[in-house]
């Protein structure tokens, strides 16, 4: 089973690193802006690439280290279910939506300045799609299947010892 862990892990390793190269290619070549909630949807990866990568350099605490993985992925689910509620218009924009654009002791000439230069990006304009599905949508399915899995990965850890 620990090698099947082991298997599983680089899978989710390697898929980590795809879905966080084509989340910055879409952004950076493309030319699509993330919203807020999107980069926050980048955190689950983000965190498996560093913590599974943590497990096969120390090669102590699988089992706590991916459990945090797992909750990280269960985090994802959230924020990604929630992020296609507000692009169906269940939900409406929260703060979380709109951060970058709060600043404390703003001038009103600076927030003219602001607003001409840079409109927010708006958590509920899909800006890109995938055979008709939003990223949001995708990563929703994706985060779940995720979650899944690392549930199997630390339920084959307690078989074997």
């Amino acid at each position: 089973m620990l090698n099947n862990n082991k298997f599983i892990l680089n899978s989710i390793l390697a898929f980590s690193i795809f879905s966080l190269a084509i989340a910055y290619f879409i952004q950076y070549v493309l030319g699509h802006e993330p919203c807020n909630l999107c980069l926050i949807e980048r955190i689950p990866y983000l965190v498996s690439l560093i913590l599974i990568s943590l497990i096969f350099i120390i090669n102590k605490f699988e089992k706590v280290i991916a459990g945090i993985v797992l909750l990280f992925f269960i985090f994802g689910s959230v924020v990604s279910f929630y992020h296609v509620g507000i692009e169906q218009g269940f939900f409406s924009e929260s703060l979380v939506c709109d951060l970058g654009s709060f600043e404390e002791n703003i001038s009103k000439e600076d927030l003219i300045k602001q607003l001409q230069n840079k409109s927010p990006i708006s958590c509920k304009d899909v800006t890109f799609r995938f055979f008709g599905l939003s990223l949001a949508t995708i990563n929703t399915v994706i985060s779940i299947f995720l979650s899944a899995i690392m549930f199997k990965v630390i339920k084959n850890y307690g078989q074997n010892k």
